[in-house]
């Protein structure tokens, strides 16, 4: 009962008549509607000063429509700069095994050696001349001439040499492996009443075309070598160690 009872009040009786509430003062030209507006200028002796402001609001999302269709997709946008370079990835797994070669031309390796011996005794008989070999042990390609006493090199490389010889009793020995007409190397046993063996080694880097061979020097003493027709007492051997191709 009490619901409908205040119903029927408010409307029967006018604003004024409430208890309370201040009456609504009369609006002239001159001054602003009831209730005033955000800039007008209150004295603290309006009666509806101390009222609350009431500003409405208004919910978007009962004004916000329905969602509408996708659009056209736009032209694509120009390439940016290159960015810089990423951290190295982990190393990938091992793959299989791949498929057989073809096989593959034969490697060609080159030799050249030689080896000579003189079973004759030679004795000086001029300031310098070649000693000839009469023994032949080793000559590939025939490169080494005994009658000369050269030897001609037609691969080039890196060679060893070595001399061996045994020295006459009372006698000097002197000898020089040449390398073309420079000595390289000298094989010197000094006079005395024992023989002796004696030997010389070298390694000599050879062009094609160089010769290499034996040379006797004669000074004021009578230079020899010993010999005998059943031993091999003097040996000259060189053999390619490494070829130019492969330096």
């Amino acid at each position: 009962m009490a619901a409908p009872t205040l119903l029927l009040l408010a409307l029967l009786l006018p604003a004024g008549a409430w208890p309370g509430l201040p009456r609504r003062p009369c609006v002239h030209c001159c001054r602003p509607a009831w209730p005033p507006g955000p800039y007008a200028r209150v004295s603290d002796g309006d009666p509806w000063r101390s009222l609350p402001r009431v500003r409405p609001t208004i919910d978007i999302e009962i004004l916000k429509g329905e969602k509408g269709e996708a659009g056209v997709r736009g032209r694509a946008g120009r390439s940016g700069k290159e960015g810089p370079p990423g951290a190295r990835g982990l190393q990938g797994r091992k793959g299989q095994k791949g498929q057989v070669g073809p096989p593959g031309a034969p490697c060609q390796r080159a030799y050249a050696a030689f080896s000579v011996g003189r079973r004759e005794g030679l004795h000086s008989s001029d300031d310098f001349q070649a000693v000839p070999f009469d023994t032949e042990l080793v000559n590939l390609d025939g490169a080494f001439d005994l009658a000369a006493g050269r030897f001609l090199c037609t691969v080039p490389g890196v060679y060893f040499l070595s001399l061996n010889v045994h020295t006459w009793n009372y006698k000097e020995t002197y000898l020089h492996i040449m390398l073309n007409r420079r000595p390289a190397a000298v094989l010197y046993a000094q006079p005395s009443e024992r023989s002796v063996m004696q030997a010389q080694s070298l390694m000599l880097p050879l062009a094609a075309g160089d010769a290499v061979w034996v040379r006797m020097f004669q000074r004021e003493q009578d230079n020899a070598v010993y010999g005998e027709r059943g031993d091999l007492y003097i040996t000259f051997s060189g053999h390619l160690v490494k070829p130019a191709a492969e330096l």
